[in-house]
């Protein structure tokens, strides 16, 4: 009788001992699939990247990241200010306002060079773009942060939705520098640039 129960007692933890494997197997599973997706999202996402506009100028409200490589103290974040200029360490006042990313980056290597360092290799990026501006006929007209690869339809959304008076088809963009108009359609084949003013027309009843 006794071995009976000694057997019944080594069979009973042999089965516990497998009922909690069978249990940690699934936990420790569930530890890994959760772990996969936390470490894709703690990556950086490549859309996520400031992206230059093709052409792009430097304009007022503007910041940009400058690099003097091997030259940290000459490196750092700098705004174009209201005039058009930047002020940058060690050579002071630089225009920016009107140059392309590469006409300013040739710019502040030439003056680097001008008896301060030989052979500067330098670097810009346009890490905050001046804002866009949106008049007329949507719900919260003003000024907005620029996104990249911004729409007319982006735009129209961070500015509240178009308004029931609105002209859902066309609207008119003065491109920064311009003084006239341009007609667009109001749809996410018309791209928008930093420092553009929108205005959405009321439609005609």
């Amino acid at each position: 009788m006794k071995l009976s129960t000694m057997k019944i007692a080594a069979c009973f933890a042999v089965l516990l001992a497998a009922g909690w494997i069978g249990l940690a197997l699934p936990a420790r599973a569930q530890e890994v699939t959760a772990a996969v997706p936390a470490a894709q999202s703690a990556a950086p996402s490549a859309s996520a990247a400031t992206t230059a506009v093709p052409g792009y100028r430097l304009g007022t409200g503007d910041k940009i990241r400058l690099t003097v490589f091997g030259e940290p103290e000459l490196s750092g974040e700098f705004e174009v200010d209201g005039s058009g200029y930047l002020r940058l360490n060690l050579i002071g006042q630089v225009k920016g306002a009107g140059l392309t990313v590469g006409e300013f980056e040739r710019s502040v290597k030439a003056l680097l060079e001008d008896g301060y360092l030989k052979d500067a290799r330098v670097s810009v990026d346009v890490i905050n773009y001046r804002p866009f501006y949106i008049i007329g006929e949507v719900n919260r007209p003003g000024e907005y942060p620029y996104s990249n690869d911004m729409t007319i339809l982006n735009a129209v959304a961070k500015a509240g939705g178009f308004t029931y008076r609105a002209n859902e088809s066309n609207v008119f963009i003065r491109r920064n520098g311009d003084t006239k108009e341009i007609p667009a359609p109001a749809d996410q084949t018309t791209k928008i640039n930093p420092g553009d003013v929108i205005r959405i027309p009321e439609r005609f009843f």
